[in-house]
């Protein structure tokens, strides 16, 4: 189990004095969504898991251990943004394997496989560049499953996406999470997301997470 207990932020350049507080819990093959106005603080809380910012209090702690000891780099996660990230002069093969630093042989092996997962088996060679949004998408979802982290972080990655590619993405993060075992969360906007793929739903209100019941 993923648990976020008493987590509190607060940017240092705000005039305002509020803290951005958490709590959470995502349970193993679970996806948890996070829904929220733009700014009220759901992808903080991404950035605070995945230790691009440090919180003034409290824990994240995944199967009994804390992750706020951890360096970014060794922190058992993987984070899918809207922008996809991918070089557009390399080819599919090439952009995923980046994920890894130094690559094996092996890893190579693995990035075939991975491309069946995500229904791209067929463009291994093919450059970043000629392909559609939704397949870039896909390209960087399976970069995600390579490194094998057990939590994925989704911070909006879909909405730019034609509605039938978005449904095609979600059911695809829906079956992965529970393939691999993950701990999922997905900060969206849109509340049918949310009843498509969510087990449980948290909102941001006035800095403080709250489920949804």
């Amino acid at each position: 189990m993923l648990k976020i207990k008493d987590l509190e932020y607060s940017y240092k350049n705000s005039n305002s004095k509020e803290k951005y507080t958490y709590n959470l819990e995502v349970n193993e093959k679970e996806i948890v969504a996070i829904l929220g106005q733009s700014g009220s603080g759901k992808s903080t809380l991404l950035d605070l898991i995945a230790g691009f910012i440090e919180p003034l209090s409290g824990s994240i702690i995944l199967n009994q251990k804390d992750l706020l000891n951890l360096s970014v780099e060794k922190r058992p996660m993987s984070i899918l943004f809207q922008n996809h990230n991918l070089f557009e002069h390399l080819n599919v093969q090439k952009n995923i394997l980046l994920g890894l630093g130094k690559t094996k042989e092996e890893d190579k092996k693995a990035v075939s496989s991975i491309l069946e997962k995500v229904g791209l088996q067929e463009f291994e060679n093919t450059l970043s560049s000629q392909l559609s949004g939704g397949q870039q998408q896909r390209v960087a979802l399976a970069r995600v499953l390579l490194r094998k982290k057990a939590i994925l972080l989704l911070d909006e990655p879909f909405s730019g996406l034609d509605e039938q590619t978005k449904i095609v993405m979600l059911d695809l993060v829906k079956s992965i999470t529970q393939e691999h075992k993950l701990h999922t969360i997905m900060v969206t906007h849109d509340m049918q997301d949310c009843e498509r793929i969510a087990s449980r739903v948290y909102k941001m209100e006035n800095y403080l997470l709250i489920e949804e019941i």
